[in-house]
């Protein structure tokens, strides 16, 4: 099923300081997607968008809390309590086009870019889509490919 609404709802006094932006679908892993959103609730937009750039250049990684089972340690300090951490490629370009997106709608609403706060941040389960592997002349094992709905809502700080 399509998703419609945004999981948060803005007041209507906030929403001319408010940008959003959705992505319905994503190819992302929902798990990788979660942990990244817990993250990056809070933080300035400028801040987020560096932090993705330095785990695609594999400098820090994505700190893992909730979905740590059996998943390595990573050098340096830990980060938001948690030394467990891997490096989701696609989930962090799926983020970068996200953020990208809400920034290019906050600039169009004529909001200043600098101030901008990840407000909210938030990935759901989407469909999986399915493919078939083939395992020699009849029939063939059933792959499930994961995919996550992303929104996040940037607000102007003062």
């Amino acid at each position: 099923m399509v998703k419609r609404y945004y999981n948060a709802t803005v007041s209507t006094k906030a929403t001319k300081k408010a940008a959003k932006s959705k992505a319905i679908g994503a190819n992302v892993s929902l798990k990788y997607s979660t942990e990244l959103c817990n993250y990056l609730k809070g933080k300035s937009l400028k801040w987020s968008e560096s932090f993705l750039q330095d785990v695609l250049a594999k400098k820090r990684y994505v700190p893992l809390k909730r979905y740590n089972k059996k998943v390595a340690h990573r050098k340096g300090t830990t980060l938001r309590g948690a030394k467990a951490g891997r490096f989701p490629t696609k989930t962090i370009r799926a983020f970068q086009k996200l953020l990208g997106n809400a920034k290019a709608n906050a600039d169009y609403k004529g909001l200043d870019t600098e101030k901008l706060v990840v407000w909210h941040a938030f990935a759901s389960q989407a469909f999986a889509r399915r493919s078939t592997q083939s395992q020699g002349r009849l029939g063939g094992k059933v792959r499930k490919r994961k995919s996550a709905h992303l929104e996040v809502i940037l607000m102007e700080t003062r």
